[in-house]
């Protein structure tokens, strides 16, 4: 693999932060291109996720799918906590 990229993302409590692990960690274990792989890692309010391509154009668009999910997750958790 010849990019990668680290990227280290900060929640407001450690238990929002665990949810979104568990939320994309289907998504690390399987991801759904061959040119690319990830990791994710929690430390307390912290997720740290690591990916590897085999080009940057690969990295481009692993990154954004990884953080449009991580978007969307926490969009819906706020959207839920609004409504009750």
């Amino acid at each position: 693999m010849s990019a990668n990229a680290v990227i280290r993302l900060s929640f407001p409590s450690e238990s929002l932060a665990e949810i979104v692990l568990k939320a994309l960690t289907p998504e690390v274990r399987k991801f759904p291109s061959m040119r690319s792989r990830a990791s994710l890692e929690k430390e307390n309010t912290y997720l740290t996720l690591r990916i590897e391509a085999k080009d940057t154009v690969a990295l481009r668009a692993a990154v954004n799918s990884y953080l449009r999910w991580t978007n969307s997750i926490v969009t819906v958790l706020e959207t839920l906590k609004d409504l009750s």
